[in-house]
């Protein structure tokens, strides 16, 4: 491969890439709203530059909807002048929701476009809608129309809903990010939900560890111990079914290739050794957790634990376990308890607990950096990425490039050892 080729290739697997999920109100994810950046020069994040959409349409191609969008719906933002364009259309029909900005009139080469697109399988958006907005004539082709419940006064959102919401229709509160706000939006009849607000419990009242956690945590705990005790460790996943099956599941995969099957919680011991294993029940513990909860919760705290794997050579972060603290960091939200009651029985490293307890509300330890530069990349803040990248080495390609394999990986392991949306959970049907 020449040096152009090889050039053009490490461009796309680092592209810059940020998501954003899109909830049903009992909390299953429909779809992810995608932003990008043009270039690695901007340090600003963006969703609708021009000439954005070819590099757009090339990182698909190398990252995958399935990585991107966890087998999900697409939200693509776009402009009048990728409206009507033909690039769209190199994009996978019934996996695609086109999103027309606030800025589209809708003259009659719009309108055609919309029906074209709808003709051709594509679900249409239509986002920041308000009241008195110019859109009106495209709300007939809209599948989501979208509101900011920041800019838009509950009462005015609640006439929108009363107005356009219909069977084809879905009606989606944007920018909710606290709890309070997606219970406003859905007593004024919104159906569809984006933001964090399920990232952020808010309801920490419990003290304790709910009694069918309880025997995660203790997994979690003995992975935790310096010398762990296989005897105790078997023990444990011998009692909890569901993670006998997951770790079964999981090392009989094609992910690990395996040439003869597994079929004892011993055989795969001796199959994973020691730092193997003690990472797989992490990971495995993570998923059985949160089964009940979000898929996106699980999905999103396996990245940061890769993200923060991969990066940790290029870092100092002295005995902390950074893979550990990726996963641990949105514990209280998997199990609405407060994350200082979740760790308090595990044998964390001074470092890591600092930051799990203090990080979350604005303290700073050793590992802050790197706890910012995660969720910096998470949210797509590009700015406080190249800005906490700088401070730890690391380049903006290298991070994006660590993150994209990070979102690749979690992807895999999801795939591999928990079941799949049902039919329909990801798809629109669309009417032309």
């Amino acid at each position: 491969m020449g040096t152009q080729a090889q050039a053009v290739l490490e461009e796309r697997n680092s592209a810059c890439i940020a998501r954003q999920p899109i909830l049903t109100q009992d909390e299953t994810v429909v779809g992810y709203e995608l932003f990008f950046r043009q270039s690695q020069e901007e340090q600003r994040f963006t969703s609708d530059a021009d000439g954005a959409t070819s590099v757009m349409i090339d990182a698909l191609s190398v990252l995958g909807f399935d990585v991107l969008c966890d087998g999900r719906l697409a939200f693509i933002n776009c402009n009048r002048q990728v409206l009507l364009k033909d690039e769209l259309t190199l994009l996978p029909p019934g996996e695609v929701v086109v999103e027309i900005q606030e800025t589209v009139p809708p003259d009659e080469c719009v309108v055609a476009a919309c029906q074209q697109l709808k003709q051709a399988g594509y679900a249409l958006a239509l986002d920041n809608f308000g009241p008195g907005d110019k859109r009106e004539p495209l709300v007939p082709y809209a599948d989501f129309i979208k509101v900011d419940v920041k800019q838009v006064a509950p009462d005015n959102a609640a006439g929108l809903v009363a107005r356009y919401a219909s069977k084809q229709c879905r009606m989606l509160a944007q920018k909710v990010e606290t709890r309070q706000q997606q219970v406003t939006a859905a007593k004024n009849g919104f159906t569809h939900f984006q933001g964090y607000f399920f990232r952020h419990p808010e309801r920490l009242r419990a003290r304790q560890i709910p009694a069918n956690q309880a025997s995660n945590l203790r997994l979690l705990q003995a992975v935790s111990k310096q010398e762990l005790d296989f005897a105790e460790i078997e023990d444990l996943i011998k009692h909890e079914p569901s993670l006998c099956y997951r770790l079964l599941r999981y090392l009989n995969s094609p992910l690990l290739g395996m040439s003869t099957p597994v079929q004892s919680v011993r055989h795969a011991f001796n199959l994973l050794g020691e730092r193997e294993l003690a990472r797989w029940i992490r990971m495995a513990t993570t998923l059985v957790m949160g089964q009940e909860k979000s898929s996106d919760l699980i999905l999103a705290s396996l990245v940061r634990a890769r993200f923060c794997e991969l990066i940790a050579p290029k870092v100092k972060h002295g005995e902390s376990d950074l893979f550990l603290m990726g996963i641990l960091s949105l514990m209280d939200a998997i199990l609405e308890v407060p994350i200082g009651v979740v760790i308090e029985n595990l044998s964390l490293n001074p470092e890591t607990s600092a930051q799990l307890v203090g990080g979350k509300t604005g303290g700073k330890t050793t590992l802050s950096p790197i706890y910012d530069l995660m969720m910096a990349r998470e949210a797509g803040d590009w700015e406080a990425v190249a800005k906490r990248g700088k401070e730890l080495g690391l380049s903006i390609i290298f991070v994006n490039k660590t993150y994209n394999e990070a979102m690749h990986w979690a992807r895999q392991i999801t795939s591999a050892i928990r079941p799949q949306p049902s039919p329909g959970t990801s798809r629109i049907v669309t009417s032309p």
